[in-house]
């Protein structure tokens, strides 16, 4: 079959809203560990990872057998929120490997499969508790694209003019310089009765702004933010669908800040294996539900409760994942140090396995991904002008791959710049 006839479906049937199939242009048919190959046969190294849900790097053998004899033993497949023997199973192993060694005592809500779902039961649970509406969210936020959550996201394109309501805008961490504590800003804001912000049910905020850019708040403003919180009685939700999970170097990305929230979503990596499962870990005093008062058919898919329960069990029991985790990213470092010298004026973003380098300009961010993807490796973008080229490869992923993979990325930046260099002599 010709390339163009492998792709002749999707360009005839599927929609125009498609968007990472237009940058890697290959139609891909099996993968393992931090490899995707084409129905070519050719090997890309993954450094998306799903966007972070594949932490663990694609079909851990492990969370695979696991999932397979569940489904030939006539494990349940779909249970809506029926007590099963797999959700069990994954409560248990969540309390005990992940809950209770952090001291954290909060409840678990199943939601949606997706992470905006999580965050717009967090959302919905915040305004039933404090009877409040209003919801503070921040500059380069991405929280996803149900309109309670694209209400909280700060994308204009995402936004696109839908007419959204219940949410202030205040400005992240270092968004006004380095010398401005825009904490301070939020506070001030928050104490005078006539700024025109009304009292919030919630402060909602990411630890590091995936999407947004890879913008990383310090532990000092996010123990700022939360007190500010809890004295004007809002909920602290921390938005960990993309950042938690490991991918900061922690399962959650708030471990060493000195905070507990009372609202956190997960999604993206807690199934283990990229099968959809989100959730809402819910401080008890705040649990007030009534029964299906936020419901969907889909809250719990039993068949990612088994590949979680398994990498819970085999990566978080021990400190050696975390251990490893930590190593990758020191590398990555070193190595973004390296091309930053190559782009004048660019910028290292991000931390953990969830760095970046601000490039200036999504056109060349954009053309060293491209170079990148012909030589042989999948990495993206983010940011508000889509500036920033992200490394998420999976957490596991083999030093010597990791190394090839940050090779070509060197490669294809001194390329893209050499162009630039070009064009202005």
């Amino acid at each position: 079959m010709s390339t163009t006839d492998e792709r002749s479906v999707f360009l005839r049937r599927e929609s125009e809203a498609r968007s990472y199939c237009r940058r890697f242009d290959a139609v891909f048919a099996t993968a393992s560990g931090s490899l995707l190959r084409d129905t070519a046969g050719r090997a890309y190294i993954d450094f998306l990872a799903g966007c972070a849900a594949l932490n663990y790097g694609h079909n851990d053998p492990d969370m695979a057998a696991a999932l397979i004899a569940h489904i030939q033993g006539n494990g349940i497949a779909m249970g809506l929120d029926l007590h099963t023997d797999a959700k069990r199973a994954f409560l248990d192993t969540f309390e005990r490997d992940i809950l209770r060694p952090r001291g954290l005592s909060h409840r678990v809500q199943f939601t949606g499969p997706t992470g905006t779902n999580a965050v717009e039961a967090a959302m919905k649970l915040a305004r039933k508790v404090t009877g409040r509406h209003n919801v503070i969210a921040f500059t380069n936020g991405y929280h996803g694209v149900t309109l309670g959550a694209l209400a909280a996201t700060g994308s204009r394109y995402n936004r696109m003019g839908a007419p959204l309501s219940g949410v202030t805008r205040a400005p992240y961490d270092a968004y006004m310089g380095a010398h401005t504590d825009t904490a301070d800003l939020l506070e001030r804001m928050l104490d005078d009765p006539s700024s025109g912000v009304d009292l919030p049910a919630a402060i909602l905020l990411e630890t590091v702004q995936g999407e947004g850019g890879l913008n990383v708040a310090s532990a000092g403003w996010v123990s700022h933010v939360a007190a500010i919180a809890k004295r004007h009685g809002a909920l602290l939700i921390v938005d960990d669908v993309q950042a938690g999970c490991g991918r900061t170097g922690s399962f959650f990305s708030f471990e060493g800040m000195g905070v507990v929230p009372d609202l956190v979503a997960l999604s993206k990596s807690i199934s283990g294996f990229g099968l959809p499962m989100a959730l809402v870990l819910v401080k008890p005093e705040h649990d007030r539900w009534l029964p299906a008062e936020h419901n969907g058919t889909f809250r719990g898919n039993t068949h990612a409760f088994v590949t979680a329960r398994v990498a819970i069990e085999k990566y978080w029991r021990t400190p050696d994942f975390q251990t490893g985790t930590a190593q990758r990213a020191a590398l990555v470092t070193q190595r973004l140090e390296q091309m930053s010298r190559l782009v004048p004026g660019s910028v290292l973003k991000g931390r953990g396995m969830m760095q970046g380098l601000d490039v200036g300009t999504g056109e060349l961010a954009a053309r060293i991904c491209t170079e990148c993807f012909a030589q042989g490796l999948v990495v993206e973008t983010s940011g508000a002008h889509d500036q920033v080229v992200k490394i998420l490869a999976p957490l596991n992923i083999p030093i010597e791959l990791l190394t090839q993979g940050l090779d070509i990325l060197h490669a294809a930046t001194l390329a893209a710049t050499a162009i630039d260099l070009l064009t202005a002599a």
